[in-house]
């Protein structure tokens, strides 16, 4: 690795002034800016799941259009190509900028007053307005009152409409406002049962805001699903939709693929290309193919400190994963499961999807769990049937891999109470009966979405069927099962100690599970055993006092399995 010194890595860092003037790297995204104006539209509403740059963005659009901003710090980026452009808006106007992504609470009030202190901490970057010779002494008080934490409802419904005249009056210039994750505050509501009345308080605070403000210039506002008009837009026919669908400004969230070239190849990482593609690329906005941007810069940061680092599911560690959840409780129906697993095949399904909703719609039907999954970034699209038919496919390894995860943990959430199969399995597994113990694996793996994949290596379809294994057995509370531990000469897939009755014998289990690539498992069954051999993986049960020692080889193809006895 070079020993040049390299700028850092903004890891969970959404400010662009911060990224541009601590010396941190940027991938140029300010063409956004040439865009949206070149395209105009009074609101504009950009849809994109979570983690994928939206508040970043938002936070460059407020350094470019913000009265007394510091132009130096878009020195060297594309915008400043657009002379006249620059010439015209840099700087010049003034720009109420909020977040709702905080926006939360148990109950209703809890979650309006986070709106209230968000207005507040908004207009305390404006004090300055106290002093204005051109707002009126009514105006100066009325401004006051949107720093007051105790505004009745009618005064929080009209703070942004009011905010913005003031912002007008005192710099003669109309009012750029920036909404960054709009929706969040209606997701958490409707976990929390208070969603109707979380959509009256932002309907109204919008209508008053984006639709009849004479002193608004343009609106961008940011989320991840595009709320149904009826929901919080309603009669707002002056606003642009650029979803996960639409071709304009398709690039500008998400990084490309020369993008992830260009960073991997300065912090000399190049021959981790294929690795981070495989993880992380596959998400498809409008014509654009792009990476998610908060896993590379994480992947990119381990593999600098340490080039050995493995990916990691980054983005799932940033929210939970409830909306997989919901879906598998759906795979009762047999047409759903049957799509999970060619989901997971690596193949395309063809699915009607509705880019409107409302929260409260969400898991209303197996088709709206598409869409969401679809808007979300758990599916992406490659390609476009009729109508609204979509070709959906999951788009990368890690999400392969969060779907898995989920798919297992729900797969023994739903065994747990199943206590007699456990018995036969394990009465089996005890007794050396090598046909009752694969009936009992068969029927599990009968039960099971199956999450094999066609892409992924032999070692990992093998990891599923040891994880399923390990985690069906790891219910025998009187049982002692390990995996994976050192044992003779390498290491033992599952190693149970059974310490019942008579405590002078204790009994051994060695398991050794394979794949099998065809539905002639006889080759596989015949490599487990004889690992279990050469490897000694009995030796460690034999030097903790296990008098009896059983050895099992299984083998697996798919949803089929086989299970022998070794001598």
């Amino acid at each position: 690795m070079s020993t040049k010194t390299k700028v850092k890595l903004p890891v969970g860092i959404e400010s662009f002034d911060e990224i541009r003037t601590e010396g941190f790297y940027y991938i140029d995204k300010t063409n956004l800016i040439r865009d949206l104006l070149n395209g105009w539209g009074k609101v504009n509403l950009f849809t994109r799941p979570r983690r994928f740059g939206k508040s970043l963005n938002m936070s460059m659009l407020k350094s470019f259009f913000e009265t007394g901003t510091d132009k130096r710090i878009f020195d060297g980026l594309s915008i400043c190509k657009e002379t006249v452009m620059c010439e015209q808006y840099m700087g010049k106007y003034p720009v109420i900028s909020v977040s709702f992504k905080g926006i939360q609470g148990e109950d209703f009030n809890t979650a309006r007053n986070v709106v209230v202190d968000i207005i507040n901490e908004e207009a305390r970057r404006f004090q300055s307005l106290n002093n204005s010779k051109k707002l009126s002494r009514t105006d100066k008080a009325a401004f006051s009152a949107l720093m007051n934490a105790n505004m009745s409802d009618s005064e929080l419904y009209t703070s942004l409409k009011r905010f913005s005249e003031f912002l007008r009056k005192h710099y003669d210039q109309k009012v750029i406002i920036l909404i960054d994750e709009y929706d969040v505050p209606l997701a958490k509501a409707q976990q929390k049962g208070y969603y109707d009345q979380m959509v009256m308080l932002i309907r109204n605070i919008f209508e008053h805001a984006l639709k009849s403000n004479n002193s608004l210039y343009f609106a961008v506002l940011t989320g991840c699903l595009r709320v149904s008009k009826e929901s919080i837009f309603t009669g707002l026919n002056n606003m642009k939709i650029f979803s996960i669908t639409n071709v304009k400004c398709d690039e500008y969230f998400g990084f490309t693929d020369y993008e992830v070239k260009e960073l991997l190849k300065y912090y000399d990482l190049s021959e981790h290309y294929d690795t981070t593609k495989e993880w992380y690329n596959g998400y498809r906005f409008g014509d654009a193919d792009v990476y998610c941007p908060w896993d590379v810069i994480n992947y990119v940061d381990d593999l600098y400190a340490d080039s050995k680092a493995e990916p990691d599911e980054y983005w799932m560690h940033t929210s939970g994963n409830d909306i997989i959840r919901k879906f598998l409780e759906k795979s009762k129906l047999v047409t759903v499961k049957h799509q999970i697993e060619r989901l997971m095949e690596g193949e395309v399904i063809a699915r009607n999807v509705k880019e409107k909703l409302t929260y409260k719609e969400m898991y209303d039907s197996i088709e709206n769990i598409w869409s969401v999954l679809f808007m979300t970034g758990y599916l992406t699209q490659k390609g476009k049937a009729k109508g609204r038919t979509m070709l959906l496919a999951i788009p990368n390894a890690e999400i392969r891999n969060i779907f898995s995860e989920e798919i297992m943990a729900y797969f023994l959430d739903s065994q747990q109470e199943d206590g007699n199969n456990l018995n036969i399995l394990c009465d089996a597994l005890k007794s050396g009966d090598a046909k009752k113990a694969e009936e009992q694996f068969q029927g599990y793996l009968n039960r099971i979405i199956s999450i094999r994949d066609t892409a992924v290596q032999k070692d990992d379809k093998e990891n599923f069927y040891h994880g399923m294994l390990l985690g069906i057995l790891g219910f025998k509370e009187t049982w002692g099962v390990s995996s994976n531990r050192e044992s003779g000469d390498g290491y033992a897939d599952v190693l149970i100690e059974i310490e019942e009755g008579d405590r002078d014998s204790k009994t051994g289990i060695v398991i050794e599970i394979k794949y099998s690539e065809t539905e002639n498992m006889d080759s596989a069954l015949n490599n487990a055993l004889k690992q279990i051999e050469e490897k000694n993986y009995a030796g460690q049960l034999i030097s903790n006092g296990c008098s009896t020692i059983i050895k099992y080889g299984i083998a697996c193809h798919k949803k089929k399995c086989k299970v022998v006895l070794g001598a």
